[in-house]
């Protein structure tokens, strides 16, 4: 990004793109929005040029045919291609070029908007995964000797079962309170069983860790039964017999990392000074381990969550082009190797554009979206099922044969004219025309023809008259 007026962030974002009408759409999308800077460059040179020198949030490109010699994993951004013209032909190149993020001709703002948005906060999340990977590498290395062959979980089990076994107490466990949580804590490693975590407590019954919270200092109770502070909570310590308690925050950077606390009561009598500074100290010395168990946490989730966002189209919840083809190549050379079946579904929403000129956009993807949950609901485990674009869907139906699939192609246009979606009129329920294409029924020679055939006959049932299958032959 860049600062403007005072101060406050621009998203930089890269065009580049060739087409008159996708140029006069990304004009005007940027002229009304201020929180972008866009800079609109005319040729590959001038393009490679800036890229060298810096990094924008976004590249917007046209076909990807038009950076031809260009790598696109050392453009170092994520890239939104806006696809004009030859809608399967683009997409092939996509895929080759592996960009993931692409817009269909005619465009709209709130796509596009929501688009250029998911990938900056892809760039974002990436950062932070390679950030915090050299974080934790940083850690990990300065981690004590006893933790070397230990897993974060061990880690923290390491710790609680320490002090348990030098101290003799009656309960010893890791407490964490996630930073936006101020309700409830939870356990996430006690000394009485290993494989204990995440049981939830509820922080009204323990006011001596809202107090460890509230002042980051260490809270020593001499005596459950006469301390003011658990006068509250007098009522649930007495039956268990709990007389002496110690919380100590757990605190690395100066920060209390991810509000940890350790926690630890006796029953017969209390805590000498001797064991408060021991625990202290255990728990200063084990920051650094607690740390790197969150850190390594955190960047698994984050890892994951960008795993799901790379596959997975925004507005529909289901797989993506990208990991459709991915998929794809897999099923179509285990069909070769095993002389197996495989058919391909092509799934276009008739007169799709109605709905969007008469109900407006929202409801359009509202629509959309719950067309693709009906599509989901019936679709086989071993079934691959994506967006393909705009109202288009494909479907991959592994070890069936022609027939089979036309049978199945069937049954969804039947239950797709009968279903009713509330957010459009009941008499203008929606209606598919499917094309369908057989492995090795239809000649076909790899697989792009696969797809290729099943398109030839959605054109077929489209040019003729809609809302029916049509299966592929080689005369279309």
């Amino acid at each position: 990004g860049i600062k403007h007026g005072k101060g406050v962030m621009k998203r930089e974002i890269f065009v580049y793109d060739k087409n008159k009408e996708t140029l006069e759409f990304l004009r005007e999308f940027f002229r009304e929005n201020n929180e972008y800077s866009a800079i609109f460059i005319k040729d590959t040179q001038s393009l490679l040029n800036k890229l060298n020198k810096r990094k924008p949030d976004t590249l917007v490109i046209g076909s990807p045919d038009e950076l031809k010699g260009i790598s696109y994993s050392k453009i170092g951004c994520p890239v939104i291609s806006m696809l004009s013209g030859n809608i399967t032909k683009s997409i092939r190149s996509l895929m080759q070029c592996n960009i993931e993020c692409y817009l269909i001709s005619p465009f709209h703002k709130e796509d596009f908007e929501y688009k250029l948005k998911t990938a900056i906060s892809k760039k974002g999340l990436l950062e932070n995964i390679y950030g915090e990977k050299k974080d934790l590498e940083t850690v990990l290395e300065s981690i004590h000797l006893i933790s070397s062959t230990l897993d974060p979980k061990e880690a923290l089990y390491f710790v609680v079962s320490k002090i348990a076994e030098i101290i003799n107490v009656t309960r010893c466990s890791m407490v964490s309170i996630p930073p936006e949580e101020r309700n409830h804590a939870y356990v996430i490693s006690t000394f009485e069983d290993p494989k204990i975590a995440n049981i939830k407590l509820d922080l009204k019954k323990y006011p001596e860790i809202r107090k460890s919270l509230s002042t980051r200092k260490p809270v020593f109770i001499r005596d459950a039964l006469k301390d003011p502070l658990l006068r509250e909570v007098r009522h649930i310590i007495a039956p268990i017999g709990i007389r002496s308690i110690l919380v100590i925050p757990i605190i690395f950077r100066d920060e209390v990392i991810g509000t940890l606390f350790l926690r630890t009561s006796r029953s017969n009598h209390t805590f000498t000074e001797r064991e408060i500074r021991l625990c202290t100290a255990i728990a200063s010395s084990s920051a650094n381990l607690i740390y790197n168990a969150f850190l390594h946490e955190k960047v698994e989730n984050e890892k994951s969550q960008f795993e799901k966002l790379a596959i997975t189209d925004y507005l529909t919840g289901l797989y993506n082009v990208r990991y459709f083809y991915r998929r794809f190549a897999e099923e179509f050379s285990r069909t070769r190797r095993y002389k197996f079946h495989l058919s391909s579904l092509m799934i276009d929403i008739d007169h799709f554009k109605d709905i969007n000129d008469r109900y407006g956009h929202r409801i359009g993807d509202i629509v959309l979206s719950k067309f693709a949950n009906l599509l989901k609901k019936h679709t086989r485990k071993s079934d691959v099922l994506a967006r393909y674009g705009g109202e288009e869907f494909i479907m991959l139906l592994p070890q069936t044969p022609a027939q089979a699939a036309v049978a199945k192609a069937e049954a969804l246009r039947v239950l797709i004219g009968k279903h009713w979606f509330n957010e459009i009129e009941r008499k203008s329920r929606l209606t598919v025309s499917i094309g369908v294409s057989s492995y090795p029924t239809h000649n076909i020679k790899d697989k792009d023809d696969l797809v290729t055939f099943a398109d030839k006959a959605l054109y077929k049932a489209k040019s003729t008259g809609r809302n029916i299958v049509v299966l592929y032959n080689s005369h279309m």
